[in-house]
């Protein structure tokens, strides 16, 4: 065993569990208010984060840190991606939790940061089980797409494709932060400890009134 690649690895999984939590993803009333539209700090963190890994992977191939073989990129198949990502989006708006941010919550304390986990963990061993089923094999190998990454199926150049992520960010950034100011549902760290929910702010603009979650409250009388 390379202690060296597992200590790496268990320290940069510590730090990742912990910026998810200060960022407030280990709550699932954050991650299920971006499908509400209201909270659009999960799109804002992933298309963050795949542009800056873009960007990184483009310069060093550029400089040819990747070497002659370049890196593994596996095979898409495009109806076993797409049943993947309908099942697992499902299973988010569900529980509130990806499988990362559910770890999160459970070590951050939150019960059913663990019924998530345990969830997910039967539902491996379940597909586990029809794995060798022919139904399950006709999805995971049909609509086999041969070329392996996006520019090279359009033909274009991968800065080409790189500007038209930015492009599409840039639209994302803008449409999310015009729903978030209409419905005044983004959650900050002392909305998800308090419990109060920013949506039930009644005046535009203005301090909001919270309450429960979920539940209006009355202004104070001073």
């Amino acid at each position: 065993m390379d202690y060296g690649v597992a200590g790496t690895a268990l320290a940069s999984g510590i730090l990742f569990g912990y910026v998810l939590e200060q960022a407030g993803f280990g709550s699932p009333c954050k991650l299920t208010a971006q499908f509400r539209l209201t909270d659009w700090s999960v799109f804002k963190v992933m298309f963050t984060a795949i542009l800056v890994a873009a960007v990184g992977i483009l310069l060093l191939q550029t400089q040819n840190y990747f070497g002659s073989r370049g890196f593994f990129v596996p095979t898409t198949y495009l109806w076993a991606t797409a049943l993947g990502a309908a099942l697992i989006g499902a299973g988010f708006a569900v529980g509130g939790y990806c499988p990362g941010t559910s770890v999160v919550g459970f070590v951050s304390g939150r019960i059913d940061g663990l019924v998530f986990m345990l969830g997910m963990v039967i539902g491996i061993f379940g597909f586990a089980g029809v794995y060798d089923t022919a139904f399950i094999h006709a999805v995971m190998n049909s609509a086999k797409i041969s070329e392996k990454t996006l520019p090279a199926l359009l033909g274009v150049s991968p800065w080409v494709v790189l500007v038209g992520m930015v492009v599409l960010a840039g639209i994302g950034f803008w449409l999310g932060r015009t729903l978030e100011g209409r419905s005044h549902g983004v959650y900050t760290a002392e909305d998800i400890v308090t419990g109060e929910d920013p949506a039930d702010d009644p005046v535009e603009g203005g301090s909001a009134v919270r309450g429960p979650l979920g539940v209006s409250a009355a202004p104070s009388v001073h």
